[in-house]
């Protein structure tokens, strides 16, 4: 009798490893950035603008970054997009406005348009289709380590010393991660990972019409692209602005702002497991659905509570629901596109997202101003709970698909 593999490979640990080191660096900062632009002068509709604009970057960068991906390996486009990580810290460093902050926030997308198309594609390499579920389970738990501790020390140094110095130790973190990732790059192999191609405009072609025509078959991906499409818009409405609500409406002090991301983190860490296990025995669409169910009871709380006890609760509900969400999606995405075009098939699919939602950000804020705080809220709630139809009813894969 042979003993069970486990289900995270050296390979995959050192690649959790560094995955946390970055995004402990990048959760220290991203609750808080909406926070420094109003410190930098900016107001509400100048911060859902800066979000708005920043976006393109990465919707033009994205798709791009997943051909490279798939053509050249995972871990070279990870390492590749590390470098452009530790450009964009330096930028953030120096910048001393809110105009030059939109710069700077626009370079630090570089590495989300070459990290996160091989992010779910290197799992599904290094994983089985009988246990992928069970993988991205536990690496979503593991990934919530960055959450449990980016959020609160990114609080604690910013309210203690200020958002300079925040920045500096995120840095430097980020930088430790880049390190790692150029040595994985330069001495490691994916197992399943095809030999390097040149990157050719013939086989972007190629690869791009074949997920054009997967989203345009009417079948699960169709299904997939849409559902994901409002649920882009519903969150884009709002979560910008989930920072300024706490602080200026609800007035929570930035220090319990940061611990509310570690929260949500904790609420996470519960979740992706189960997820996991549920999408291998009984089919993605059980946790898919539940988790927008969910998120649309979390948002209920969120409008009618208004201290930190109340925002704690709606966090950890928050993090279940993505907790369910996340292994569930990747997972199903996974088995329905061929594991050699996943990484242009996530960058054409969050880019084609980004372009739906762009003005998101923008209108959120809008209706902040126009109306009340809450209404982005009211409107996101709604979607989130509307989107649990179609995933219930279409997210079956059939016989011949996956």
């Amino acid at each position: 009798m042979t003993d069970k593999q486990p289900l995270l490979t050296p390979l995959l640990r050192w690649f959790m490893f560094a995955m946390v080191l970055a995004n402990i660096a990048g959760s220290m900062y991203t609750i808080l950035l909406p926070i420094y632009l109003t410190k930098l002068g900016a107001s509400v509709v100048q911060v859902g603008l800066v979000f708005t604009l920043s976006s393109i970057v990465i919707l033009i960068l994205q798709i791009f970054g997943g051909w490279i991906s798939d053509s050249i390996g995972r871990l070279r486009a990870i390492a590749i997009g590390s470098v452009g990580g530790v450009i964009g810290f330096i930028f953030m460093l120096l910048a001393n406005s809110w105009e030059t902050m939109l710069l700077a926030i626009a370079v630090s997308q570089i590495p989300y348009a070459l990290v996160g198309p091989s992010f779910g594609a290197f799992i599904a390499e290094n994983s089985t289709q009988d246990n992928r579920g069970r993988v991205y389970g536990i690496t979503d738990t593991i990934y919530q380590i960055t959450g449990v501790i980016g959020p609160p020390l990114g609080g604690f140094i910013a309210g203690m010393y200020g958002f300079k110095p925040m920045l500096f130790v995120a840095a430097i973190f980020y930088t430790l991660a880049a390190g790692l990732r150029i040595w994985m790059a330069t001495s490691m192999r994916s197992p399943e990972e095809p030999s390097p191609q040149k990157l050719t405009t013939k086989s972007f072609k190629s690869s791009l019409t074949l997920m054009v025509g997967m989203v345009l078959s009417g079948g699960v991906v169709t299904w997939i692209f849409i559902t994901d499409g409002v649920r882009d818009i519903a969150f884009r409405l709002s979560s910008e602005l989930q920072p300024l609500y706490l602080e200026q409406i609800a007035g929570i002090p930035i220090v319990q702002i940061g611990l509310l991301g570690a929260i949500f983190s904790i609420g996470m860490m519960f979740t992706p497991i189960l997820s996991g296990r549920i999408s291998d025995k009984y089919g993605e669409r059980v946790p898919i659905s539940l988790g927008f169910l969910m998120i649309f009871f979390a948002y209920l709380i969120f409008i009618q509570v208004s201290d930190f006890i109340g925002f704690a609760i709606t966090w950890a509900i928050f993090g279940i629901s993505v907790g369910l969400l996340s292994p569930a999606y990747q997972s199903l995405v996974s088995k329905v596109v061929p594991q050699k075009n996943l990484g242009i098939f996530i960058g054409m699919f969050r880019s084609s997202l980004g372009l739906i939602s762009l003005p998101a950000p923008l209108i959120g804020a809008q209706l902040w101003t126009r109306f009340t705080p809450k209404v982005p809220f009211i409107i996101t709630a709604i979607l989130a709970l509307i989107s649990v139809i179609p995933t219930w009813f279409k997210f079956k894969i059939p016989e011949d698909e996956g």
